[in-house]
């Protein structure tokens, strides 16, 4: 799946994956904040946008754009300079890039996580980027007035990360007993015995070894039966950083749907389904009537594959097969 940076003439953004890393991380006894993979996790969860120069920002505590003072340090080119563009405490700096991310899929902007500035914090947006041909800008708002922020060369100015557009809006929020769910609620009662069972052995006898002070097991994506939790439990985020390329025109095309072919392959796939149950024989069900339609391929075989899925299979007839399903190739 691709995920394209157009560039202009002249434009040069310094993007990387982002580093996991972070300097209080480092400096915490031990590196003991690294024991915490959700934050590992979180740091390297996206791309970062580095400035190429140093500079300063300042806030007098006014609202007007005369407020805001930046200081660039020798070098910085004046596309990369932070400028105060809206006033109301902020600074502004310009992204030189257009971004293109797939079919339904938006670009969420703001700051790294778990890395701060004193004083001032980013400010968030989410894009549609699949179909934009606009730039955006990253915004920091002060916190404190009257004080000098500093930004090093190479520090991040922005942080992004693509995000699938309708996946928050298709979920279903729900609360729900822990009682209700008996493997759950034996799995966490399991747990908080074990944590507190540790915890009183370490403060009775601390080991001596950092790594036997902390138990492991989220870390190591175990559940309290010493099982992968899922198969595919990350420890550690490897992004691709940016390459050049060129944009693969096929996966770019204008999807264009012709509304006879498509209202006849819903047709097709309802005369092969009755009551909930596959019907033996003709008409198959098939992505081909929904390709032709103008449905991209990937999206007609999952919509077979749903169908085929959620359904059993009963003669033409109408007489049912006890226990017998159609699994999902």
């Amino acid at each position: 799946m691709d995920f394209l940076c157009y560039l202009h003439k002249g434009w040069q953004p310094l993007i990387r994956p982002a580093e996991p890393t972070r300097a209080w991380m480092d400096a915490t006894p031990e590196a003991f904040a690294y024991r915490c993979l959700p934050l590992n996790i979180a740091n390297a969860h996206g791309w970062e946008i580095l400035t190429p120069v140093g500079f300063e920002a300042y806030w007098r505590g006014g609202a007007s754009t005369a407020d805001v003072i930046i200081r660039a340090d020798d070098g910085m080119p004046s596309a990369s300079a932070p400028v105060s563009l809206f006033g109301q405490a902020t600074f502004t700096i310009h992204i030189q890039a257009l971004f293109r991310t797939p079919p339904g899929w938006n670009l969420m902007v703001g700051g790294s996580p778990n890395w701060a500035k004193e004083g001032v914090a980013a400010l968030s947006g989410v894009i549609e980027t699949d179909w934009s041909p606009y730039t955006f800008t990253m915004n920091w708002r002060f916190l404190r007035r009257n004080h000098w922020v500093r930004f090093e060369a190479g520090d991040p100015i922005c942080f992004i990360q693509p995000t699938e557009r309708d996946a928050l809006e298709r979920m279903n929020p729900k609360f729900v007993a822990l009682e209700d769910d008996p493997e759950a609620a034996s799995q966490f009662a399991a747990w908080s015995k074990s944590r507190n069972e540790f915890q009183a052995a370490v403060a009775q006898r601390p080991p001596s070894s950092p790594a036997d002070q902390w138990q492991k097991r989220y870390y190591r994506g175990l559940n309290m039966h010493d099982r992968a939790g899922v198969e595919d439990h990350r420890a550690k985020l490897r992004l691709k950083p940016f390459v050049t390329a060129a944009p693969d025109a096929a996966k770019w095309q204008t999807v264009r749907i012709d509304p006879d072919r498509l209202e006849a392959a819903i047709a097709l796939l309802a005369a092969s389904v009755r009551d909930g149950r596959l019907l033996d024989g003709d008409p198959p069900i098939d992505a081909g009537p929904l390709i032709d339609a103008g449905i991209p391929a990937a999206l007609a075989e999952r919509l077979v594959r749903a169908v085929r899925g959620g359904c059993g299979r009963t003669g033409q007839a109408g007489g049912s097969t006890p226990g017998s399903t159609l699994g999902v190739p």
